[in-house]
């Protein structure tokens, strides 16, 4: 399994995940037959439960369904034991593949919030900032129309001197750019025949008519620069997750490599006659 695998199976797991005996201070719910449910029980089984609980289900109306769940879980189990359901082999395959999985849990959560620190984000945001290529992006105006005659006939006015900004509210049919304004982008952002041409202009300089999809384009190149790259408060969420990720992903394969895994091919079936 490769690590990038690991990574994507690791970042599935829930970071908080309890493996010990109710503390003295929760809070009781429920009783049955004297036994105690508490605000804890509550907790584990709300993320047990995760996305089958009805998502139009809030507030109290949540509560007692997990509430509810938590007491006919515990009734049934409490059945299944008088039963000996408990004593079959599958079932003891079951909890100890369940008891392992929560043990690796445990395990990988204390990993995520050991390796979680300013000090380490900031070390994996600087690094991914400076191996960031130089990535050049515009800003421009454009006026579309539907054809070449009426693209000519507006960028003739345009030479003449009237402003761009005002012509383009009064004729562009692109509705979503006021004033023409297309914001920052990089080339690769358009579509390629826009692109191309507002890459060749200088700011300030406006092209002749571009042909595209859309219609006709008169571009004016307001500006460019060298593309600056995202703050890490942008970025942290990103960062954090990667970090967390690559940590649980390099014990497993320290574990891995640590250990002797003996792989058994599979019998193979007969050969037909």
């Amino acid at each position: 399994m490769c690590i990038s695998i690991l990574a994507r199976q690791f970042a599935c797991i829930g970071l908080a995940f309890s493996l010990f005996s109710q503390p003295a201070s929760a809070a009781i719910l429920a009783r049955i037959d004297g036994v105690a449910i508490t605000d804890e029980d509550m907790r584990l089984a709300e993320e047990d439960l995760a996305g089958s609980i009805p998502p139009e289900l809030n507030g109290d109306e949540k509560e007692t369904y997990v509430l509810d769940y938590l007491i006919d879980m515990r009734l049934a189990a409490r059945k299944a034991e008088a039963d000996k359901h408990g004593d079959s082999a599958e079932f003891k395959r079951k909890l100890s593949f369940l008891r392992e999985k929560a043990l690796m849990e445990a395990l990988l959560s204390k990993v995520a919030s050991e390796s979680v620190s300013e000090a380490e984000l900031k070390k994996v945001y600087d690094t991914a900032a400076k191996s960031q290529p130089p990535e050049i992006e515009m800003r421009a105006r454009h006026i579309l129309v539907e054809t070449e005659e009426q693209a000519r006939n507006v960028w003739r006015r345009v030479l003449r001197g009237e402003d761009f900004a005002k012509l383009a509210d009064e004729v562009s049919r692109d509705p979503g750019s006021k004033g023409g304004d297309l914001g920052w982008f990089v080339k690769e952002r358009m579509v390629p025949e826009f692109g191309e041409a507002a890459s060749r202009l200088k700011p300030g300089q406006t092209s002749e008519p571009v042909r595209t999809q859309f219609g006709w384009h008169v571009i004016k190149l307001e500006d460019r620069r060298e593309k600056p790259f995202p703050a890490l408060e942008e970025v942290r969420d990103q960062i954090q997750r990667y970090v967390v990720q690559k940590a649980q992903t390099d014990v497993i394969m320290g574990l891995r490599s640590a250990a002797r895994i003996e792989r058994e091919k599979p019998a193979s079936p007969p050969s037909p006659k």
